[in-house]
């Protein structure tokens, strides 16, 4: 059975726009090597103020991801390189009601 989610994670606001963009490609193909298939992945909005400082930034381009998989393999991987990426200050997968 096949699971959708939806993923959002903050990319540090100061990286070139080459670079983030490398980023994005880098992350979305991490979830499609995994067998995950992307049906949506873009910037939320531009750089958007934080409510707290996170890893000494004030603000940070959030990302938006919507994927399917039939395991969960996709997430786990994403997950765990995410964690050390210095360029991904935060992120979140959660699982969605399909439509």
């Amino acid at each position: 059975m096949t699971t959708a989610y939806e993923l959002t994670y903050i990319i540090r606001p100061d990286m070139e726009a080459d670079a983030k963009k490398a980023l994005v490609e880098r992350f979305d193909g991490i979830l499609t090597d995994n067998g995950a298939t992307i049906a949506k992945s873009a910037d939320w909005a531009a750089n958007r103020r934080f409510a707290y400082e996170i890893a000494g930034y004030r603000e940070g381009t959030y990302h938006v991801v919507e994927f399917s998989a039939d395991v969960n393999d996709a997430a786990n991987e994403f997950d765990r390189l995410a964690k050390i990426s210095a360029d991904i200050l935060r992120h979140m997968i959660v699982k969605t009601d399909e439509k």
